[in-house]
């Protein structure tokens, strides 16, 4: 397991600011963006109500952690999700959970 990489995703997963924008990208109706491919960075800003520099940090770090994709179209950066991240959340998750003793997984 590449203990780095999979700290760095469980980083940017831990701010409440990131988790809302993956949530928004992953619900955010196809309308929201005058392409529906991607949602630029003003509706993310939008969304959490923070200043652009502090959306541009929380998204960059999203972007480095392999959550998020980036396109630069023009002046403006459209955020899509991205499968990597999840993955490697998604088999740290897994394989700790596949050391739980048994008895615990059933009583939840």
């Amino acid at each position: 397991m590449d203990f780095d990489g999979t700290a760095v995703v469980f980083k940017a997963l831990g701010d409440v600011h990131r988790l809302r924008a993956l949530h928004f990208l992953a619900t955010v109706d196809a309308g929201c963006c005058s392409t529906g491919q991607g949602v630029c960075t003003c509706d993310v800003q939008q969304m959490l109500g923070l200043t652009q520099p502090t959306t541009s940090h929380h998204m960059k770090l999203l972007v480095e952690a392999g959550l998020v994709e980036t396109e630069k179209r023009g002046k403006w950066t459209y955020y899509t999700l991205s499968a990597k991240g999840m993955l490697i959340a998604r088999t740290a998750l897994d394989g700790l959970l596949a050391a739980v003793p048994q008895q615990q997984k059933e009583a939840v």
